[in-house]
C-alpha cells in the first residue's frame, strides 16, 4: 500500500489535501502520473495546508448559496451547441470545461471543472446527465442537452 497525498479530488478515493492509503500500482500507474496525487512524506503538511485553502477558496462560501445553486442547476437544462457530423455524432467530445463555460454563459451561476463528474464520454448528440459537486456535502444534478450546430 502506498500512503498519498491528492492534489485534486478523485472520485471513490478523497478530496484534495487528503491523505489516503491505496494499492501501489493505482498509485505508480494512474494516480501520481495524471498529476492527482503526490507521494506522502513528512514534510508535506505544509502542502497538505496549502491544498486545503485552495479547495475552501474555490468551495461556494456558504451552505444556502450552495442550495441556491443546486436549485438553479437541476431546474434548467444546460444547452450545449457543438459541431456534429450527419448522424449526429461529434467532431471530438464534450469536455467538463466546456459545460462548465455553457452554465456560466446561460447564467446559471459560476462551477469549476473539476467539480463536474459525467457518467460517460459525450460524443454525440442528446440529453446527458452529470453530477456537479458545489461542496462537500451538496451535490447538484445536471442535465445537458447537446445539439448540433447548423
Amino acid at each position: 500500500m502506498s500512503k498519498l497525498i491528492l492534489t485534486s479530488e478523485v472520485t471513490g478515493v478523497g478530496s484534495a489535501g487528503d491523505v489516503v492509503e491505496v494499492k501501489n500500482g493505482f498509485a505508480r500507474n494512474y494516480l501520481i502520473p495524471q498529476g492527482f496525487a503526490v507521494a506522502w512524506s513528512r514534510g508535506g503538511e505544509k502542502q497538505i495546508d496549502s491544498i486545503k485553502a485552495a479547495r475552501s477558496a474555490r468551495e461556494l462560501a456558504t451552505l444556502e448559496e450552495a442550495q441556491a445553486l443546486k436549485a438553479k442547476l437541476e431546474g434548467t437544462p444546460v444547452r450545449l451547441t457543438v459541431k456534429a457530423g450527419r448522424e449526429g455524432r461529434l467532431f471530438g467530445s464534450v469536455k467538463t470545461a466546456d459545460i462548465a463555460e455553457a452554465v456560466a454563459s446561460q447564467g446559471l451561476g459560476q462551477v469549476d471543472k473539476r467539480t463536474i463528474e459525467l457518467g460517460s464520454a459525450i460524443k454525440g448528440v442528446g440529453r446527458y446527465d452529470a453530477t456537479v459537486r458545489l461542496r462537500e456535502d451538496v451535490v447538484a444534478a445536471l442535465t445537458i442537452d447537446v445539439v448540433a450546430a447548423k
